[in-house]
């Protein structure tokens, strides 16, 4: 297995940078490489399944489009948001969103975990060289920016939770 983690701190307290990234459902809105977030399942409470696509941008013209469908569980206690990829060339990885208390606000640690597509001889190698760090990473580290970007103009704005 395989772990990439994603930090920063946001300027914003951790029960509104929760909020900001468990709706899901804004983020195409919020976060421009976001191409959609649609829900084929979901319960309060329960484990919903939701589908997610991003463009992993190159600069200029170039990007590539990305896909994958998850099983979404938000605990409210933790706080966290788990993921847990079911299609996709990511089928398998698991993904939390931890909200931490930091002396300025919130420290986000966005965390993937997998061992890669279950390709033989070259399964690992596309993993550990293509697809962490130029799709997973990549497209994780603008998420991270904008929920954090999003959460401090409602913190400016005067929201708190």
């Amino acid at each position: 297995m395989m772990t990439i983690a994603d930090e920063a701190v946001v300027r914003a307290p951790p029960q509104l940078c929760f909020r900001v990234a468990a709706d899901v459902e804004q983020w195409p809105r919020l976060l421009p490489h976001y191409r959609w977030v649609r829900f084929h399942q979901r319960e309060r409470g329960a484990t919903d399944r939701v589908e997610m696509a991003a463009w992993r941008d190159f600069g200029g013209p170039f990007r590539w489009p990305t896909w994958w469908l998850s099983e979404m569980r938000v605990d409210e206690n933790e706080p966290a948001i788990l993921f847990r990829h079911i299609r996709g060339i990511t089928r398998g990885m698991d993904v939390k969103w931890a909200f931490l208390p930091h002396a300025v606000g919130t420290h986000i640690r966005l965390t993937h975990v997998w061992d890669g597509p279950p390709w033989p001889v070259i399964g690992r190698v596309a993993w550990e060289s293509v697809i962490a760090p130029h799709f997973v990473r990549a497209i994780a580290q603008r998420t991270l920016a904008g929920i954090g970007r999003e959460s401090e103009r409602r913190r400016g704005a005067g929201e708190t939770s």
